[in-house]
């Protein structure tokens, strides 16, 4: 790589970290005005500083916590407990070989888990997870391996159509794209930004309860054009959604909503003294 090269893909590594911070900033100044409203904090700067106590100490990302904090009925400051008589599930099993031992707490792992059994399944070393984003509605990135930085950029957030992904997520259900270039699933500018890739077609599948709540994609993508999957791929496919989709929904009303609690807590705390 050229010095020239070596500088224009250190611009791009920023320019594409300033648009995540950008996307993320809003949500995040929203949640600290609620939080320093709610318990009479002295600035934002208090209320960041309790949002990343919580963060830490149940290993939740700060924008997963700040989203759950915007978009949930706000409690009542004089109880104890926010989610108060709350049940309490077990943890589903998961039967993907790297997420066996990943514990309560770790989505990121279990992400890769999902995308990994995905590409496993169809023999291809390229695709992504993506989640639904609660707050602004579609679905933006999560994990992924295999992309362009190009790509990464353009669909680090995706709107309700224009792509398989948001059709998978809207019928909630599994979406093959035989030959990008021609699929009419696509915007135009989807479908460039893709072909740019070195993708030439792709399988979406939906992460989702069993009520058939859709709570993310994970989606394979494939340098030529694709075959119709077999029957048992279709199978193991919705497999790893389904389990995706039932560990997806413990969490956030598990570890995400105990991480809400010790929030309501520190903001009591602080608010006595």
């Amino acid at each position: 790589m050229t010095d020239t090269e070596g500088e224009l893909e250190r611009l791009r590594a920023e320019l594409r970290d300033l648009r995540a911070r950008a996307l993320t900033h809003p949500l995040i100044a929203q949640a600290q005005g609620l939080l320093q409203e709610r318990y009479a904090l002295p600035d934002a700067d208090s209320a960041f500083s309790l949002m990343r106590r919580a963060s830490q100490h149940h290993n939740v990302r700060m924008r997963t916590l700040a989203e759950a904090l915007v978009i949930l009925p706000r409690p009542d400051e004089r109880a104890a407990l926010w989610f108060t008589g709350r049940a309490r599930t077990v943890e589903p099993p998961l039967t993907f070989p790297a997420a066996r031992d990943t514990g309560s707490e770790t989505r990121g792992a279990v992400l890769a888990a999902v995308l990994s059994q995905t590409l496993a399944v169809t023999d291809t070393g390229m695709g992504n997870v993506q989640l639904a984003d609660r707050a602004r509605g579609g679905l933006r990135i999560e994990k992924h391996t295999g992309h362009t930085a190009d790509f990464l950029d353009f669909f680090a957030h995706v709107g309700a159509d224009g792509t398989a992904c948001a059709r998978a997520a809207q019928d909630v259900a599994q979406v093959s794209v035989h030959d990008v270039e021609a699929d009419p699933v696509f915007t135009e500018q989807a479908r460039e930004a893709i072909l740019a890739s070195g993708s030439r077609a792709c399988h979406s599948v939906p992460l989702a309860t069993a009520s058939g709540q859709c709570l993310g994609i994970v989606s394979a993508h494939f340098d030529g054009l694709l075959k119709d999957m077999t029957a048992a791929q279709l199978k193991a496919l919705e497999a790893v959604g389904a389990q995706a989709g039932r560990w997806l929904a413990w969490y956030d009303r598990t570890v995400v909503l105990d991480a809400l609690e010790h929030l309501h807590a520190l903001g009591r705390r602080s608010r006595r003294r």
